[in-house]
């Protein structure tokens, strides 16, 4: 079994300094295998806000957690237009990870970040051919039977970003993605971006797009919250189990919600009783 932290959309330069230091506290005491995050380090990717974002990561790594991570939208620089365009993901690559599609493996679960971000879309994110061989390439060279973990920064589906029920876009050139998740029986699709935590199955949006759960994350640190407020997943990941664990700031502290856990029967995921909070397991 694997303990995972997800965490997306710190957006540092619009954040809060106390929720930060309550994410730090958090992650210690969840003692997590491996703390994932799923984009948007930065409001405006200047570079005092990546050295903030940086500052973050340097006390995640000095308490002796291990990250993956992948950029969002908000991590391409918007108005320098000369660097959007010739080095849109430089000050991510010097200031997070050089690696813009991390591979980490733990015993039994095999991860995959996938790199959205694009110049040219300004907000939403896309998916690429070569990026779909990488996919593939990857997860079928995973051990058999480890559960397989996809991150992304952008949605690969398109999900309520409001109490109205107003959908978001889904990732560009979606059918590549969905393809290669139902190929490959990719399990776990973990996303942030929307600033709203959620979770379905895949062929309750796209029947093509399989037996995948969808994990989406709200914004761990950020002032920039969506009709609600900041949170964060925990997940326990075990070939053929999932529990989901959401924690969720009340002004003052982060409190649990209710954890569910998740079975996988054949290729399709189905919920399960409700367990105690992961973290405190």
């Amino acid at each position: 079994m694997a303990r995972l932290v997800h965490l997306s959309d710190l957006h540092f330069g619009a954040h809060d300094d106390n929720i930060v230091a309550a994410v730090l506290a958090e992650v210690d005491t969840a003692a997590p295998d491996l703390v994932i995050i799923s984009g948007d380090f930065t409001q405006r990717a200047k570079t005092e806000q990546y050295q903030q974002a940086c500052a973050f990561l340097e006390k995640l790594r000095d308490a002796g957690h291990e990250m993956l991570a992948v950029p969002g939208n908000h991590d391409v620089p918007l108005y320098d237009v000369f660097r959007r365009f010739l080095s849109p993901l430089g000050r991510y690559k010097k200031y997070i990870d050089e690696t813009l599609c991390p591979w980490h493996q733990l015993d039994g679960v095999s991860v995959l970040g996938l790199n959205t971000a694009r110049s040219l879309t300004i907000k939403d994110g896309r998916i690429n051919s070569e990026q779909r061989d990488f996919v593939c390439k990857h997860f079928e060279e995973a051990p058999k039977g480890d559960l397989k973990v996809l991150v992304t920064h952008h949605p690969l589906f398109a999900l309520p970003v409001s109490d109205e029920g107003i959908l978001g876009r889904p990732v560009g050139r979606q059918e590549k993605a969905l393809d290669v998740v139902n190929e490959l029986g990719i399990d776990l699709l973990l996303a942030g971006h929307n600033h709203r935590a959620s979770t379905h199955h895949a062929r309750d949006l796209v029947t093509r797009a399989g037996g995948a759960l969808v994990v989406q994350a709200g914004t761990a640190t950020s002032v920039r919250t969506r009709e609600e407020e900041q949170s964060f997943n925990i997940l326990e990941v075990e070939p053929g189990a999932v529990t989901l664990g959401l924690k969720r700031w009340t002004g003052a502290q982060f409190e649990s919600a209710e954890p569910t856990r998740f079975v996988k029967q054949g290729d399709a995921w189905h919920r399960a009783e409700v367990l105690a909070d992961p973290a405190e397991a």
